[in-house]
């Protein structure tokens, strides 16, 4: 059995037994390939046209302009890693040569940020980039580059705060601001242990991990978006708000860090403390009122604006994986799992483009940064990319197989 025929017969054993629905999955793959084309076809032409000399080059395809020109990236945008990461889960998917081989060359384009230490988004660049790179291929060098990226996310650890500083931007506004975001860029450490030996890694991790769990969360287990704290006493100052409604709302795609982050970080630690959060954060997120029927969140779970608010579906895809993970640990597994695949199914169904449509991406209608006015209801190649993480990680579950996490 090819892996090509293996990816689409997993899929279907979890699809609706409708026979309508048996085939949407193959569709969903034959559209990623026809979108990922496009996609590669178009980025270089729009990465020469936006190019402004002096200014480090575009490498990496984001988003549409309002105006629909694509949104090509530098290197050093936090979302630069996940277009190569979606190219090698497309070879994962089709075991077809020509996207390993797209995908080595755009991870390629990211290897100088190995060293930029002026940003805590390793682990969303390096590590779903090269990464995923070396699970796939084991390519030594990949092992080189997540070590060193790792060394370097580590310079922003504070001891005394027991986290890793988010931003270095609007210093008018916060002193030392963390955001449940950076719960992803975790992974990196944790793989760095695995690949070194070092536990300094390890021992970062877990205690970024321990200062989040302590201050971001409210009773009810909602995650705000930013803390600041005093970096010369550890003190939380204010917790707040960048990307969602408000500093008191819950921010869509935050619940899905937070539920992705504190799933994954029980699976490198075997932390009990961290899966019960996991689960309470999925609770939190599945038996939520202004959670819609076909389970694809709106941008904030708190917008007033709600059922006329913007969806997103890059939290929803996020929401999604987490969960098909999360299933492999709890007692609750069966019922996330199929809160997954019901999620999936209504993303492929109701939230993907037509073929030769949306830039070359594959999913519609995310949020970006709202509050800004940025990136309302356009495609994201994040949400391109957890989707098909999740797509693959339904699959291995379908089969009886662990899922393919390092």
């Amino acid at each position: 059995m090819n892996i090509r025929f293996a990816l689409l017969a997993g899929l279907a054993l979890v699809a609706s037994p409708a026979l309508a629905q048996v085939s949407l999955p193959r569709k969903t793959l034959q559209l990623a390939e026809t979108q990922a084309t496009l996609l590669l076809q178009q980025t270089p032409l729009a990465a020469q046209r936006a190019a402004v000399p002096g200014k480090p080059p575009l490498v990496s395809p984001r988003s549409l302009a309002p105006s629909g020109e694509l949104v090509v990236v530098p290197a050093r945008d936090w979302t630069s890693g996940f277009f190569p990461g979606y190219l090698w889960l497309l070879g994962q998917a089709t075991g077809e040569a020509r996207w390993s081989a797209a995908a080595r060359e755009y991870t390629a384009r990211l290897e100088p940020e190995k060293t930029n230490a002026g940003t805590h988004d390793m682990g969303f660049k390096l590590y779903c980039s090269f990464g995923t790179g070396y699970r796939l291929t084991q390519d030594a060098h990949y092992r080189a580059v997540l070590l060193e990226a790792a060394r370097t996310l580590s310079t922003r650890f504070n001891p005394r705060v027991g986290a890793i500083r988010s931003w270095d931007h609007h210093r008018d506004l916060w002193g030392f601001p963390v955001i449940i975001d950076n719960m992803l860029n975790l992974e990196l450490l944790f793989a760095a242990t695995r690949l070194s030996g070092d536990s300094s890694f390890y021992k970062i991790a877990v205690t970024h991990a321990n200062t989040t769990l302590r201050h971001h969360f409210r009773p009810d287990y909602s995650s705000f978006h930013v803390v600041d704290y005093d970096s010369a006493t550890g003190r939380v100052v204010k917790r707040t708000t960048h990307q969602g409604y408000a500093d008191a709302s819950a921010w869509a795609r935050g619940q899905g860090w937070a539920l992705y982050g504190y799933t994954m970080c029980y699976r490198e630690t075997h932390n009990p403390a961290y899966l019960a959060q996991a689960e309470h954060v999925a609770e939190y997120i599945l038996h939520h009122p202004n959670l819609p029927k076909d389970l694809v969140p709106y941008w904030d779970f708190n917008d007033p604006a709600i059922p006329h608010a913007p969806r997103d579906a890059s939290a929803g895809a996020i929401i999604a994986s987490g969960l098909l993970e999360l299933s492999t640990f709890s007692k609750q597994g069966a019922f996330y799992r199929r809160q997954a695949s019901q999620l999936l199914d209504n993303l492929a169904k109701s939230y993907t483009a037509r073929p030769g449509t949306n830039g070359g991406f594959l999913l519609l209608h995310s949020t970006g940064h709202k509050p800004a006015g940025g990136e309302i209801d356009v495609p994201l190649i994040y949400a391109d990319y957890y989707f098909m993480e999740a797509l693959l990680r339904r699959q291995a579950l379908a089969a009886g197989q662990p899922l393919s996490v390092r």
